[in-house]
């Protein structure tokens, strides 16, 4: 894989974005925006026989006699695999395998300029979970690690279960644990930007999809006992009737776990005394709710292109406005993790990504924005040069710790 990207050293709380044109942006889609290169020399009779016939013979019988050679002597190993089936892809929703491509190849060109990784999209004309992991079963020889993307809820949860199950390498859904891990990092610097400590913050999250459920689930893993979930019907808790309905979903493990105080109702009843905003959903924020969160509140709306409140709307009341969005001060993206995430995994020979993995990630992520942090600059830019190698360095240490 070839790709030529370079990265700034840039560690600016926020980079102007000029603005794009259509053109502009189909222009630098035509053709796709990946390529194959060879990492040999092809140019004599002599690379040939090496690269190719009658060489390479040698090294399929090597492989055939010692199936763990293939780790050495072919990029299998180090091969990330982008998988998805289209149905949930970024703000369009359920629109196709084919349209979901180019997405997936902006994702494998990240893979490359941010984590040193190869990495190829895989997009597949099934939403039937049991098929994608045959498909992915079958394909075990030729890839060393599995990134979902963009697979709808509630089914990305079961296909990421069974994938980790039936497969001996990582497998990481990104829109779960990618937002969970770069959300924690930040929350991390905007509680010592506002003299919190993590553990004591009251959150509310909106949204009980993939990225709302993680961000729950990383957030209790990293001590915040108070976490509040709202969905479509209000807040998730253990007496509401359709999740008391359903005991072995996701929303009724983690009413479970969260909640601790009880509360029932809606936004309004979330947001009272809350000293944290996560809105993961396309719900708007009202002006009036952000009146009820504590003091100096911190507010993450994190829905893409649209924010559930606008930053200058929420700077009224929060002291720490975080979104999905270049062009806005604490930019949390996902960028900020999952090359990081894979390379440790990978260099570490890692076969699964782990809690305690995703904990070392959200860590690393914010103790370099600890040297100029402030209430614009929680998390580094996604374009620091700093942060693939500092997520893979700990993700690597917690594999061998485990």
């Amino acid at each position: 894989m070839s790709i030529e990207t370079i990265i700034p050293d840039s560690t600016s709380p926020a980079e102007p974005v000029a603005p794009l044109s259509d053109e502009e942006i189909f222009a630098s889609h035509q053709g796709g925006k990946l390529s194959i290169s060879s990492t040999v020399p092809l140019s004599s009779k002599r690379d040939l026989s090496i690269a190719y016939t009658p060489g390479v013979a040698q090294v399929s019988r090597a492989i055939a006699a010692d199936p763990e050679l293939a780790k050495t002597l072919t990029w299998a190993q180090r091969l990330v695999v982008v998988v998805s089936d289209g149905t949930a892809v970024l703000g369009l929703g359920d629109i196709g395998a084919s349209a979901s491509l180019p997405v997936m190849e902006g994702k494998s060109a990240l893979f490359k300029a941010f984590g040193e990784l190869d990495s190829i999209p895989l997009v597949l004309n099934t939403t039937n979970v049991d098929e994608i992991v045959e498909t992915l079963v079958r394909l075990r020889p030729s890839f060393g690690a599995v990134n979902l993307e963009d697979v709808s809820a509630p089914r990305c949860f079961e296909l990421e279960e069974k994938l980790i199950e039936a497969l001996d390498c990582p497998v990481m859904h990104d829109d779960q644990h990618g937002t969970a891990v770069v959300v924690l990092a930040a929350l991390t610097g905007a509680a010592k930007v506002t003299g919190r400590e993590l553990e004591s913050l009251r959150v509310v999250i909106s949204g009980a999809g993939a990225a709302g459920i993680a961000v729950a689930e990383i957030l209790l893993t990293a001590g915040v006992d108070d976490v509040v979930l709202l969905d479509s019907r209000g807040v998730i808790n253990k007496v509401r009737a359709d999740i008391a309905a359903d005991p072995g979903s996701k929303k009724a493990q983690l009413a479970g776990r969260s909640n601790p105080r009880g509360v029932d109702g809606g936004p309004a009843e979330a947001l009272l005394g809350a000293d944290v905003f996560i809105g993961v959903s396309s719900s708007k924020l009202a002006e009036e709710h952000l009146k009820l969160m504590n003091h100096s509140s911190i507010v993450f709306a994190l829905s893409n292109p649209d924010p559930e409140v606008l930053p200058e709307v929420a700077s009224r009341y929060a002291a720490v406005v975080a979104t999905g969005r270049s062009d806005f001060p604490n930019q949390i993206n996902n960028v900020l993790a999952f090359p990081g995430i894979f390379r440790g995994a990978l260099d570490a020979g890692a076969r699964r990504i782990t809690p305690a993995m995703k904990l070392a990630a959200a860590r690393a992520i914010a103790a370099l924005a600890e040297d100029g942090l402030s209430a614009d600059y929680i998390v580094p830019s996604p374009l620091d040069p700093r942060v693939a190698p500092a997520v893979s360095a700990a993700v690597a240490a917690a594999v061998e710790a485990e």
